[in-house]
């Protein structure tokens, strides 16, 4: 009979031979949740000794009913879906894998920007439509030239800088950390939402970071500007992206994360033709997914086998 029991609330990939086979090892069985619902977590949460969990919340009320839960571990780098305090509180650690995807979300913001400043998304809609026409769509810049502000210069925000740099965009960031690149001018967001010819998001969802870009922000864009958004949906108000697009205050978007998820496509801003929507698929790679499925599940092992894992972020020592 397995020693250990361990909640798995939601997942995003095909099977779960990884996670089986490292907590087989360790004499632990996984539990899959049918859903990532309060009520369904809180059923299965008593007898299990772990909780890993993607983007179901594991709220306060779901803690309380694991009362043998040893460590919360995030499939992911964001927290927002985690009440890590209540978890303090309990002396659980909270545990993520702060680094695994970096090239990925990168990749995909500079994917995105590509699409957006080449118009690639409307030529293809256009060609699909059975029209093939070069002067139907917008006047086209050169990218080389145009800048780029990076909302967040964190590990991603960097990476971003990087691959920015080297086709010629001039950077720009703001960062509430200290944190420094050497090709990045830093500057206060306002005087970046004004100057940038893109505007890409890449900070955590917070109560301080819930809506940073709103009426009042988008306002300060430049008419020609675009809207990046691959880190969390509920950093942009959308009604409000939907009405400066509408008005004609911004170029368009490109958004991978939306509030809420799935976001209803039949509306704006998701309907607009200006605007591209992916699925929440920045993070993924064939060789991000198994870098972080193997470290997540390897965290809860250590922590129930008695060694401290990786990535704590609370503070709380086993």
């Amino acid at each position: 009979m397995p020693q250990h029991q361990i909640l798995l609330t939601d997942y995003a990939w095909p099977d779960l031979d990884i996670e089986r086979e490292i907590l087989a090892a360790a004499n632990a069985e996984l539990i899959v949740a049918p859903r990532g619902d309060e009520e369904t977590l809180i059923e299965l949460a008593r007898p299990v000794d772990a909780i890993m969990t993607c983007w179901a919340k594991v709220t306060a009320r779901v803690i309380e009913a694991a009362p043998r839960c040893r460590i919360v571990s995030r499939l992911g780098i964001g927290l927002d879906n985690i009440d890590v305090a209540e978890c303090t509180a309990r002396r659980i650690p909270v545990t993520n894998v702060p680094d695994y995807c970096l090239i990925e979300v990168a990749e995909h913001a500079l994917a995105l920007l590509l699409a957006l400043g080449r118009k690639i998304a409307f030529y293809h809609r256009e060609t699909k439509e059975g029209r093939y026409q070069l002067q139907a769509g917008p006047p086209l810049r050169r990218l080389a030239g145009q800048t780029l502000g990076i909302v967040g210069l964190g590990n991603i925000g960097r990476t971003l800088a990087d691959k920015a740099v080297a086709l010629g965009l001039r950077v720009l960031a703001t960062t509430r950390t200290a944190r420094t690149h050497p090709s990045v001018s830093l500057v206060p967001l306002e005087e970046l939402l004004a100057a940038s010819d893109y505007v890409s998001l890449h900070l955590p969802l917070s109560v301080e970071t819930r809506h940073l870009i709103g009426a009042r922000e988008l306002a300060m864009m430049k008419p020609s500007a675009y809207l990046i958004n691959t880190s969390r949906g509920g950093l942009v108000d959308h009604a409000a992206l939907a009405e400066a697009l509408a008005a004609g205050r911004i170029a368009g978007a490109a958004l991978d994360v939306q509030d809420p998820e799935p976001p209803p496509l039949d509306q704006a801003p998701y309907s607009d033709p200006r605007v591209i929507v992916t699925p929440h698929a920045a993070f993924v790679s064939l060789e991000s997914l198994e870098d972080l499925r193997c470290r997540a599940t390897i965290q809860v092992v250590d922590c129930l086998s008695g060694r401290t894992p990786a990535n704590i972020v609370n503070g709380v020592r086993v």
